[in-house]
């Protein structure tokens, strides 16, 4: 006699739980580093914002010229300038956003938080 298990075999059953154990384990990790690859995403954005506005204002070339300086680790960093208030913006996306400009003699700066708040 032989028995027949009345509960159909699902063969998806085990894949589907050790995907969602891995994306458990990567969740897990993405928010115990958060505070650390935030201020890697603020540092990069800060320093590629100053290169590129020294890049673009004082030696005068073009932000696309000025992209190609960027530094290895950096490509994610985006550009974009506002020629009118010589500023450069550089941002990490959905994570952190830096501008620099030039003032007069002191050459590119970084903008405050609150500078950058009045910048948008």
């Amino acid at each position: 006699m032989t028995s027949v298990d009345p509960r159909p075999r699902r063969w998806w059953y085990w894949p589907v739980r050790i995907i969602a154990l891995l994306v458990l384990i990567l969740g897990a990790l993405l928010i115990w580093q958060w505070h650390s690859l935030s201020m890697q995403a603020e540092l990069g954005a800060r320093y590629t914002a100053r290169v590129a506005c020294s890049c673009r204002y004082i030696e005068g070339r073009s932000l696309d010229s000025c992209k190609t300086d960027k530094e290895p680790g950096t490509e994610i960093v985006s550009l974009r300038d506002d020629p009118a208030q010589k500023r450069v913006f550089a941002s990490v996306p959905m994570i952190a956003e830096a501008a620099a400009e030039k003032r007069g003699n002191f050459g590119c700066v970084l903008l405050t938080p609150e500078e950058l708040d009045q910048a948008d």
